[in-house]
């Protein structure tokens, strides 16, 4: 292919990926944005700080070190083989060859090196991966919302790493066998191959492709190149519909995590405020009236659907890597209960997708709605009153997404809005109004126990 039909063909390709990408992420901020606002901006040092353990630094992963230190090896190579990528763009656009060469000099070979150590790592990870979740009987890849797509969507991923990993090292071997045919003179520099890199593990591969013919190793070598490139832009657009968007949603999500203290329930504003008033002893205190004319519109008690959570528990719907770690731990979901905060996760970024499409389709108005909501037709009110309310799921979670602050927001739309509870709980709330506690019999009768221990003894 002449150069400038391929730097132009490169260009159309990278332009269209980049586009195509850009498009679907301004579709996922506007899907978040339909959440409610809430300010997660005070105490930056400790946010940055918490980015950088958990997102950057991984804390979280290694508590299961076989899985773990395999992720952080696929996350470390696709960092740094990046590099390469970057060279791969240039080289593209340009049309030159191993273009970081003549100015990194010696140092050019050592970082070859490395990126082909990188690359065997990660495919081997990668494979690794798939016998674990294909053929290991691991509970967590065996629940029912990994069904169909889910289950694809990891497969697919982890193939087509083991393939732009294995077009890499061809690609180098290739490359390398050029560069020997050069240098004995058997073949001119006609396609401007120069003495550059150091292949350690590309040339375990340079028997497969010795006996081409000099035509032969260029179409390798440039069809592995264009293979390499394509699929990695491919990636780029194919990420965003992908549970491997928490690639770039980890680093945000984790800087606005909940910084409150675990366990920590907060007050929803007009239910205090009402209490407020109840409790100052003003009998003829009231409400304040909302400036304007125009009446308030009712506040939201609890969640019903995705409109009602906040744009931060959207980002996690969006952040998640349906790793199964919470359910794991999930003390519901390990008795048989029907939770799992995996699946609220996923079922809560189905449902705003499809909220998505549906202000889409109506020309940007989300109108009357579609007649459906996160709330009964995704999840059920059995998994939510199945929540232990432990939070394991909020401390195992790798990313810090909080299942549970969906799951409280929607129990309080079944009390608050529909007043619907199971009957232990409403009489338990029956026993507090009445009793001043959960338990049925009143204050005076609540040392009675002790009394009988006393005159036993």
């Amino acid at each position: 292919m002449p150069h400038f039909i391929g730097q132009l063909a490169f260009a159309l390709l990278l332009g269209t990926a980049v586009f195509l990408f850009a498009r679907r992420i301004g579709t996922i901020r506007r899907n978040i944005k339909l959440g409610r606002d809430i300010d997660l901006t005070d105490r930056s040092g400790e946010r940055w700080a918490t980015m950088a353990r958990v997102a950057l630094g991984q804390s979280k992963m290694v508590v299961r070190p076989v899985a773990g230190v395999m992720h952080i090896l696929i996350y470390v190579g696709f960092i740094l083989i990046n590099i390469e990528v970057l060279e791969i763009l240039f080289d593209g656009l340009f049309g030159t060859h191993r273009v970081f060469a003549p100015y990194l000099g010696g140092l050019y070979n050592v970082m070859i090196g490395a990126f082909e150590w990188l690359a065997l790592g990660v495919l081997v990870a990668c494979v690794v991966f798939l016998v674990r979740r294909n053929v290991l009987p691991i509970a967590r890849f065996r629940s029912p919302e990994m069904e169909g797509w889910p289950k694809n969507d990891a497969n697919i991923i982890l193939v087509v790493e083991v393939l732009l990993m294995f077009a890499l090292l061809s690609m180098n071997a290739a490359d390398a066998i050029a560069q020997s045919r050069i240098a004995l003179g058997i073949w001119d520099n006609a396609h401007h191959y120069i003495a550059a890199g150091s292949f350690p593990v590309s040339q375990w591969l340079v028997p497969l492709y010795a006996g081409l013919s000099d035509a032969g190793i260029v179409a390798v070598e440039r069809g592995a190149w264009w293979f390499h490139i394509a699929g990695i832009l491919a990636f780029l657009v194919y990420v965003p519909y992908s549970k491997h968007f928490h690639i770039f949603l980890a680093f945000p999500n984790t800087w606005y995590s909940d910084l409150t203290p675990s366990g920590r329930l907060d007050n929803m504003a007009a239910v205090k405020k009402e209490v407020d008033l109840m409790m100052s002893g003003d009998p003829f205190a009231a409400p304040a009236e909302p400036a304007g004319d125009a009446p308030a519109e009712p506040a939201r008690f609890g969640a019903k659907d995705v409109q009602d959570l906040t744009w931060k528990q959207l980002m996690e719907a969006y952040s998640c890597t349906e790793c199964g770690r919470c359910t794991s731990v999930c003390p519901a979901n390990t008795t048989g209960k029907l939770l799992s905060p995996r699946k609220v996760m996923m079922d809560t970024r189905d449902r705003v997708e499809e909220v998505g499409r549906a202000i889409d389709a109506a020309g940007g108005s989300w109108g009357q709605g579609d007649g459906k909501a996160l709330l009964g037709d995704y999840i059920s009110e059995e998994e939510l009153w199945a929540c232990t309310s432990c939070q394991a799921c909020v401390d195992a979670c790798p990313v810090n997404i909080n299942p549970m602050g969906i799951i409280l927001d929607m129990r309080r739309s079944l009390i608050m809005e529909d007043s619907q509870a199971p009957e232990a709980i409403t009489s338990m709330f029956n026993n507090v109004e009445n009793n001043g506690a959960p338990w049925a019999f009143p204050a005076t009768d609540r040392g009675k126990w002790a009394d009988e221990l006393a005159s036993e003894s």
